[in-house]
């Protein structure tokens, strides 16, 4: 297919680096490589998704490790013996009041944010008054001439409901 200056196109079996003459134009087909979304990898898709999970294992793994290290030194001053489980049952309590704490904290932050902008709080986002007044100003200071022209099109292109 063959997109003229005219917006019109043609359509026709063409081999790219041939040429050929329409309403008195020479049209050089050149070949194209088109890149398509299937070519990028789920790695640098995600990869947003990617570095903040392998920043979440290794906090979390160094994390249980120095919890490992403080639990073997208490063990030990305490005079008693290093038993696993105790171990496991202490850092998944500390783990979870972390998330507790932090996580789920900011999760709520966030979720609950997106959400009250979403179903348009008045405390999450600015009035639409106040919106168009500082665009009227702006409009006025850059196009004092045509202010009047330009909002009347407008008033009648939008009208207020």
């Amino acid at each position: 297919m063959i997109f003229l200056a005219d917006h019109t196109h043609i359509q026709e079996n063409i081999k790219p680096g041939s040429a050929r003459l329409y309403s008195g134009c020479i049209f050089y087909l050149k070949p194209i490589q088109m890149k398509t979304k299937t070519s990028m990898t789920i790695w640098k898709k995600k990869g947003y998704v990617w570095i903040t999970l392998a920043f979440f294992i290794f906090s979390l793994t160094l994390h249980w490790i120095f919890g490992w290290e403080a639990f073997k030194n208490e063990q030990h001053a305490h005079g008693q013996p290093i038993i696993v489980s105790e171990y496991i049952s202490e850092m998944m309590r500390d783990t979870m009041e972390n998330w507790q704490s932090e996580f789920l904290q900011l999760i709520w932050q966030v979720a609950g944010l997106s959400f009250l902008l979403y179903v348009g709080s008045p405390q999450s986002k600015e009035g639409d008054d106040r919106k168009e007044e500082k665009l009227d100003y702006i409009i006025k200071k850059i196009d004092p001439d045509n202010y009047a022209k330009l909002l009347r099109e407008w008033e009648l292109k939008y009208p207020k409901e």
